[in-house]
């Protein structure tokens, strides 16, 4: 397989844009989770090539719209994905939690049909290639509180502020 990367200066932090010859989304992470991002690429795919290019405009596009808080520009994104079946089911159910809102781990387990399934979701959850447009940082503990994020809990906090979640959270427990 035949990938290629750009680094996307992002708000947040530079992001790895990977995309294939197909012109779809294969993996978004921070640049400075670069290592986890290549073992997620090795685990789904196998053998790979990387190689720096650019992602196609599209994309960019689709994620500048985001940043600047057209948070629906996401679902726009072609994707593609490895990783088992489940996983699979895990990062569709995850990819339709709207912009603004969350879910906890509890919640997708049920949706799936696997009500005890809780960490077996966690686990799905971490094993996201695609961070950001598969939005695995709006998903939560069952206490509400903002657990396990690759990209470090800072991160995940800023991306929930920038969707407003977070300050729709805030204005309800002050009312």
């Amino acid at each position: 397989m035949h990938l290629r990367y750009e680094i996307y200066e992002s708000p947040v932090a530079p992001l790895l844009l990977v995309t294939d010859d197909g012109r779809a989304l294969r993996a978004l992470d921070f640049a400075d989770h670069e290592a986890r991002m290549r073992r997620l690429l090795r685990e789904h795919y196998g053998e790979f090539v990387l190689k720096p290019g650019r992602a196609p405009v599209t994309v960019v596009r689709q994620i500048d719209a985001y940043f600047d808080g057209v948070f629906g520009a996401l679902d726009e994104i072609r994707i593609a994905t490895g990783g088992t079946s489940f996983q699979r089911s895990v990062w569709k159910a995850v990819r339709a939690i709207g912009p603004g809102a969350v879910k906890t781990y509890g919640q997708i387990a049920r949706q799936l049909g696997r009500e005890k399934a809780s960490r077996a979701v966690g686990a799905a959850n971490g094993a996201n290639p695609i961070a950001i447009v598969v939005p695995c940082h709006r998903v939560i503990g069952a206490s509400g509180a903002l657990t396990g994020y690759a990209g470090g809990l800072e991160r995940k906090r800023w991306l929930l502020e920038h969707e407003g979640h977070l300050s729709r959270l805030a204005a309800g427990a002050s009312a």
